[in-house]
């Protein structure tokens, strides 16, 4: 169960091997994808901050699910991952990998027909991190946490990418990996990673959760005051989090990353029922349910238009701060 994974020796020569070695084959499964990232490429159709706009992920020609197909490259060893940008630092737009749709698309989050936004806590305009997601996870729904008694919230991990950057959509990047928060988002476990983008200098300066509280004062408590307050200005309550609002350390949260890797492996591999779960259509997994060769979906490549943005977006809202 997830708890007792949180007490599992990384360091372990088996737990090294089949993370590292094979972190991303289930059992019977061979990946005809590379672990490489980098001939990745992105297209994008209709027009941003609509309904009809999509993100696909696309290598050698072919649409790639940023779900299923994208490789996590989890390395133990570096403490690194592969992550999938859904919204750049400082944008209001909630686009995110769509678990529903074929290809697994970033599209912006609808609701009550409308694209959503999120609203701008003073003094932060938008989302105050690179946030994004770890493809090939996934938080299961209908396996509770038997520690914390919640279920997962059926999404990929989220990642916080702190670094100096400001990323854009459909970016992918190597982070390492520094910790994580548990938040519980409508009574549902929904992890934040937080990381760092390798390539950012202050990578080399930051090998834990600890050492972000000393190289960036006030980060990580803005972080969880921000999770925990973004809700409001839609008239809901405080979010509230798991473990009193204690960040994990690497280690811990190099688990969580594990639990959620073998939760994606569950998923793909058609082991789990329910409702409303994400399409395990895939291109990468041949031995899989969801396998098929190609998505059934023609690549049009749009130059990106954007719709103009309501001028409320860009309100700001006061809240007292603890």
């Amino acid at each position: 169960m997830f708890s007792r994974r949180l007490t599992m020796n990384l360091s372990s020569p088996l737990s090294r091997l089949l993370v590292t070695k094979q972190h991303l084959q289930p059992n019977r499964l061979n990946s005809s994808l590379s672990s490489s990232v980098e001939s990745i490429t992105k297209v994008t159709q209709g027009t941003k901050y609509t309904t009809d706009f999509k993100n696909y992920g696309v290598n050698n020609g072919e649409i790639v699910s940023y779900l299923h197909d994208i490789p996590l490259n989890l390395d133990l060893q570096n403490k690194t991952a592969t992550m999938v940008v859904e919204i750049p630092r400082w944008t209001n737009g909630k686009f995110e990998i769509n678990t529903k749709l074929p290809g697994n698309p970033i599209t912006q989050d609808i609701k009550k027909g409308k694209v959503r936004f999120v609203k701008n806590l003073f003094p932060h305009h938008g989302y105050i991190h690179n946030y994004g997601a770890f493809p090939q996870t996934w938080e299961d729904p209908t396996n509770k946490n038997e520690e914390l008694n919640l279920f997962g919230d059926n999404d990929p991990l989220d990642v916080c990418e702190i670094g100096t950057y400001v990323g854009s959509l459909g970016e992918i990047k190597t982070v390492k990996i520094l910790g994580s928060l548990a938040l519980i988002d409508d009574g549902e476990l929904d992890w934040k990673i937080i990381a760092i983008d390798v390539k950012d200098p202050l990578s080399q300066e930051l090998f834990d959760i600890h050492d972000v509280f000393v190289k960036c004062p006030g980060l990580l408590e803005t972080t969880r005051q921000w999770f925990r307050d973004y809700k409001l200005p839609d008239g809901k309550s405080e979010n509230k989090f798991a473990f009193n609002g204690v960040y994990k350390n690497q280690e811990e949260t190099l688990q969580v990353i594990e639990e959620c890797v073998e939760a994606w492996k569950r998923l793909i591999e058609g082991k789990v029922q329910g409702d409303d779960l994400p399409t395990i259509q895939n291109t990468t997994f041949p031995d899989t349910p969801g396998y098929s060769k190609s998505y059934d979906i023609k690549i049009i490549d749009e130059s990106e238009k954007e719709a103009p943005i309501d001028k409320s977006v860009h309100k700001n809202y006061f809240f007292s701060v603890e």
